[in-house]
C-alpha cells in the first residue's frame, strides 16, 4: 500500500523532473558523492566587497578544523553581527562551502561577518565529535570576537538540514555549559532526530528523493556508530533532549514534502511549551532542501526572504553604536 503524502509544489515539482534521485545510500555510494566538486566559492564571491580568512583550530582532541571567515570590505563597523553556520550533507558529506550562498546573503544585507565550519565527518567521525567540533569553533569565533569585528552580543547560528541539527546540538551546549552567549538559532529543515519514527519518516520512505527515509537511516547509523540507544547524547540527537527551555529565540522551518517535517515542528512545539520563543514556518509543497537546490523557484525566494526578515526582527541594536 503506498503511503499518501502531500503533493509538491507545482514549480519545485518541474524542476525536480530533471534532477536524478536516489532512494538509498551506501558506502559505495558515500565515496563517489564525496568525490564531486566542492561548492565553487570563488564565483560567489567575484561580485561581493568580501575579505575572506582561513583560520585553523585545534579541538579537543588535537584535530586540525578549518573555519572560514567572510567579512564585508570596505567597511569601518568594529561590531558587526555573525553568523556561525554549519553546512548539510546528512553529517557525512559537504564542506564548510556547501550551502554558503545562503548566509552570504545575510553579509550582503546585514553586513553580517559569516563564519562556517569545516567539521568532521560520519563515519570516520562518530557521536559527539561532530558538534564538539562546531562547538569548538565557535568558542573561538566568541574569543576572537574584538579580532574577527564581531558583536558578542550579536551571534546567530544557523545551519541547513546536518547543519541546522548541529546547530540546535551546539546551542544545547552553549546553554549547558555557559558559554558562549547565542543571540539566535535559525534551523533550516534540521535533522534533529536519529530514531526515524515520524509520520513524515513514513512518508518519505521506499522512494526516490532527495533525502528519504532510508537514506537518513544510513547517516544516523554512520553518526551514531558504535552507541547503543541508551547512550546517543540530546547533543547529537537534540531531539531527545528533556528540557529546551532557556534556548535563545529560533526559527526552524521546513517544508511539508519532507523527511524532517513532524520532528522539526515537534522541536518548534516543545520549544513553545518550556517558555521559549519560535518561530515556525512549514513551506506547502516543499521537499528537503527546496530553497539551496532551487533559489529561483518563487517558494525558494520567499523563504529567504522570510528568514531574512525574521533576523532583522531579532538581532538586537549594535551594541558598540
Amino acid at each position: 500500500m503506498t503511503t499518501a503524502r502531500p503533493d509538491l509544489d507545482p514549480e519545485l515539482r518541474e524542476l525536480l523532473a530533471d534532477m536524478p534521485l536516489m532512494s538509498q545510500l551506501s558506502s559505495e555510494v558515500l565515496a563517489q558523492l564525496r568525490r564531486l566538486p566542492s561548492t565553487p566559492v570563488e564565483s560567489l564571491l567575484a561580485h561581493r566587497q568580501v575579505d575572506r580568512r582561513e583560520v585553523t583550530v585545534p579541538v579537543k582532541d588535537g584535530a586540525p578544523i578549518l573555519l572560514s571567515v567572510f567579512s564585508p570590505s570596505n567597511t569601518d563597523r568594529t561590531a558587526a553581527p555573525c553568523v556561525y553556520w554549519m553546512h548539510g550533507g546528512g553529517m557525512v558529506m559537504g564542506d564548510r562551502f556547501s550551502q554558503i550562498d545562503i548566509p552570504l546573503e545575510w553579509l550582503d544585507q546585514f553586513g553580517a561577518v559569516v563564519v562556517s565550519v569545516d567539521y568532521r565527518l560520519a563515519p570516520e567521525a562518530t557521536s559527539t565529535a561532530l558538534v564538539d567540533d562546531c562547538y569548538q569553533g565557535l568558542l573561538w569565533v566568541a574569543e576572537h570576537s574584538a579580532e574577527l569585528g564581531i558583536d558578542p552580543a550579536r551571534i546567530v547560528v544557523a545551519g541547513a538540514s546536518a547543519g541546522g541539527g548541529l546547530a540546535a546540538g551546539v546551542t544545547l551546549l552553549a546553554r549547558d555549559l555557559g558559554t558562549p552567549a547565542i543571540a539566535a538559532q535559525m534551523l533550516i529543515c534540521p535533522m534533529l532526530d536519529h530514531r526515524n519514527t515520524s509520520t513524515s519518516s513514513r512518508q518519505y520512505s521506499g522512494g526516490p528523493g532527495v533525502w528519504t527515509r532510508e537514506m537518513n537511516e544510513f547517516g544516523w547509523r554512520c553518526v551514531l556508530g558504535d552507541l547503543t540507544e541508551d547512550e546517543v547524547p540530546p547533543y547529537v540527537s537534540p531531539a531527545l533532549a528533556d528540557d529546551l527551555s532557556g534556548l535563545p529565540t529560533t526559527y526552524i522551518d521546513t517544508g511539508s514534502a519532507e523527511v524532517f517535517r513532524d520532528e522539526d515542528a515537534d522541536y518548534a512545539t516543545r520549544i513553545w511549551a518550556a517558555g521559549g520563543q519560535a518561530e515556525l514556518h512549514v513551506w506547502a509543497g516543499g521537499f528537503h532542501g527546496f530553497d539551496a537546490l532551487y533559489p529561483q523557484a518563487r517558494i525558494s525566494a520567499t523563504a529567504r526572504r522570510t528568514r531574512a526578515d525574521w533576523l532583522a526582527r531579532v538581532l538586537p541594536p549594535d551594541s558598540a553604536a
